[in-house]
């Protein structure tokens, strides 16, 4: 998942987290034939699946817009590990449970089962009693209506006014409010679906959608690849689909779907680009779904159908790294996975490395150098204030981490830059080569920072002594802040835009037209960020003369602006701040905008008022959020 290579306050790139540390695996002579389970336990699920997992999973539910819920049933093949083991633990969050049986003989019969009281953080345990450890079992359940991984939105809250909208967010433990599951990314499955709803909604889900299907209220899913439980999604809404290329294009609601298929145009060449780096794309389809302005995240990974923010499309193409992102994800990700949050960093960290590499052979060194600059220099700023445990990219076990905060800059930024320091180190043709058979050696599994560090160190590493010493390695995964020896980017452009903000700040006088009128997204928020804490009403004013700031349909440059604007004063933006975090849902163009306006008085009260009014609108992991810092700041002396 990916708020952008253009993101980065460490409180809006949130989602899952980082690693363990266990005895380094012993170097075989001879590379196994297949990889060891991980070994890590993963603390934000009740699962057991060293005993039995999920190999398969058939769903026959219904969407339910009246009632906002998701029902029916879920039926599990199971592989059981530990042949004494008498019991599968599922996670759930919010579900009721209305029976659950077991397969035995062709025939079903009712298993006794236990649903513990709900916790805050994991929702509740449900445990089946199973003494004849079943092949097949089979849970009919319903979800909540406030389930965690579930938005609803009215017809008035779409684009088109037409139709209700139905979608998830199951990452990183959300898929157990809408699916009791082993909710944890040590789990694989193939999963197929028998979806019915009301017929004039199309639904859709990471799975094998057909491009030409009708809208019949009837649809029927499959998903051979096996993927964890975050990778599961749904949707549900005024949806149609427009090609870019054979094996790609975009689901949208009519009146967004021509501008979303013009801005995201070069899919194709990305898909391509990133198969002549790192290997063949394995998923068949490569589609978009361009969610509703509440959608949470800049975008989500679901395979074959990523889930994207609408804010990205500003006619320009200055934003699309974020399809680079999610598209990345098919390698590093979906197809090789964290076992646990707490190695986030091999799923983001290795993906912000592949953006940036598709970037550049896209669209060029200056503007992946622009990216990365962006990216490092948050990093930098924020990393001191974290709490020394999360400053490193494999994070220790035991410390205490929320699944939803356990991304920060860190897995992301400190894991790409680690990368692109081990590409300088090796080369990028000999690492090039490197990744590419670390992607074809784990594919399809769930690996542990010290499986990746084992299979580094069998093959590439040792193959080239010398050029990177084991305390170097250490400190970057293990250690705290930014090493000393981390690489650095130089951009063309920044340079430029650097010299035009002094000349402006000790002159008044505003760079030439000319200059200005080519600068692209990344130049401007670049400009923005190198303004200081404050600047004078006046000199706000005669920007926003100039730039119209105020109003900008560009969430990168209003997520710098107005937080600029509050602090400085500058009360003239107010009204447009209002419509904007009412209008908008993505926590990482927002979030820098709240915490600003709950610093004063008179901002909290805005703050309220805007959130009351958005609120229906919010996602529940935004309302969340926002809820918590109103209370914070309220509960404040």
């Amino acid at each position: 998942m990916r708020s952008l290579a253009l993101l980065l306050s460490c409180a809006a790139v949130l989602a899952a987290g980082c690693s363990k540390e266990p005895e380094p695996a012993p170097v075989a002579a001879t590379p196994k034939p297949a990889v060891e389970a991980p070994v890590d336990q993963d603390e934000h699920s009740y699962a057991e699946p060293r005993k039995v997992a999920i190999d398969d999973l058939a769903l026959d539910i219904a969407v339910d817009f009246d009632a906002k819920t998701i029902g029916g049933t879920a039926t599990y093949t199971l592989d059981w590990k530990d042949k004494a083991a008498t019991q599968l633990v599922l996670d759930t969050r919010d579900l009721a449970i209305a029976t659950v049986e077991g397969e035995a003989n062709g025939a079903w019969a009712p298993l006794k089962y236990a649903l513990a009281a709900k916790d805050a953080v994991l929702g509740s345990k449900l445990t089946i009693e199973t003494p004849a450890r079943n092949a097949k079992i089979r849970v009919t359940y319903t979800s909540s209506p406030e389930a965690s991984g579930l938005q609803w939105l009215t017809p008035e809250m779409t684009e088109g006014k037409q139709l209700p909208f139905m979608f998830s967010q199951s990452q990183q433990i959300h898929a157990r409010s809408w699916v009791p599951l082993q909710d944890t990314p040590q789990v694989r499955y193939t999963y197929s679906a028998q979806v019915t709803s009301r017929p004039d909604v199309m639904v859709l889900m990471s799975a094998d959608n057909d491009p030409a299907a009708a809208r019949d209220g009837e649809y029927t899913f499959k998903m051979p690849q096996k993927i964890p439980s975050y990778l599961m999604a749904i949707a549900a809404g005024d949806l149609v689909f427009k090609p870019i290329s054979a094996r790609s294009g975009v689901w949208a609601e009519p009146a967004m779907v021509d501008k979303a298929t013009k801005e995201f145009e070069d899919t194709e060449k990305m898909i391509a680009a990133t198969e002549q780096l790192y290997g063949p794309y394995r998923w068949d389809r490569y589609d978009m779904l361009v969610l509703p302005p509440s959608f949470p995240y800049g975008g989500m990974e679901n395979p074959r159908l990523s889930f994207i923010t609408p804010t990205v499309i500003v006619g320009d193409k200055t934003l699309v790294s974020l399809i680079a992102h999610e598209l990345a994800h098919s390698w590093s990700g979906n197809l090789v996975t964290f076992s646990s949050a707490k190695h986030g960093w091999l799923n983001e960290g290795f993906t912000s490395y592949v953006e940036n590499r598709i970037v550049e052979a896209l669209y060029g060194k200056e503007t992946s150098s622009m990216e990365y600059s962006i990216a490092r220099n948050s990093l930098k700023k924020d990393i001191g204030t974290m709490p020394e445990a999360t400053q490193s990219l494999a994070v220790k076990p035991g410390t205490p981490l929320d699944a939803d905060d356990a991304l920060s800059a860190v897995s992301y930024d400190k894991g790409a830059w680690f990368l692109q320091f081990l590409e300088e180190r090796f080369g990028r043709q000999e690492f090039d080569a490197f990744l590419r058979g670390y992607f074809d050696h784990f594919a399809f599994q769930s690996i542990t920072t010290e499986q990746f560090l084992d299979y580094a160190k069998k093959n590439l590493f040792d193959k080239h002594p010398n050029l990177v010493s084991d305390a170097e390695i250490q400190a970057w995964v293990y250690g705290t802040g930014i090493p000393a020896n981390a690489p650095q980017v130089q951009s063309r452009g920044f340079s430029n835009t650097d010299t035009a903000r002094i000349a402006w700040q000790g002159s008044g006088q505003l760079p030439n037209p000319q200059l200005t009128d080519a600068w692209v997204t990344q130049q401007w928020v670049h400009f923005l960020e190198g303004m200081g804490e404050k600047l004078t009403v006046e000199q706000l004013k005669q920007l926003d003369d100039a730039y119209h700031f105020t109003g900008t349909a560009n969430g990168e440059i209003a997520m710098r602006w107005y937080p600029l604007t509050i602090r400085s004063g500058y009360v003239d933006a107010q009204p447009e701040i209002a419509k904007f975090i009412e209008r908008v849902g993505r926590r990482k163009l927002i979030l820098p905008i709240y915490e600003e306006l709950v610093k004063t008085p008179e901002g909290l009260t805005l703050a309220k008022d805007s959130f009351a009014r958005a609120r229906p609108g919010y996602h529940p992991i935004t309302t969340g959020s926002v809820e918590a810092l109103l209370a914070k700041a309220s509960a404040s002396p």
